[in-house]
């Protein structure tokens, strides 16, 4: 029963180190936004005929 328990342990200490790593790239990274534009040809909206 105490390697249970150890185990537990280790995988929760593991899964908290994993939370406070996403938690903290959430909140201190800052992201720029920027504008996209993709250009699409206009063979893309044409059906080919059969």
């Amino acid at each position: 029963m105490p390697s249970l328990f150890r185990f537990l342990f280790i995988v929760g200490m593991i899964a908290g180190a994993i939370y406070v790593g996403v938690f903290s790239l959430a909140t201190f990274v800052k992201y720029q936004p920027r504008e996209m534009v993709v250009t699409v040809p206009a063979s893309k909206f044409v059906k080919p005929p059969r």
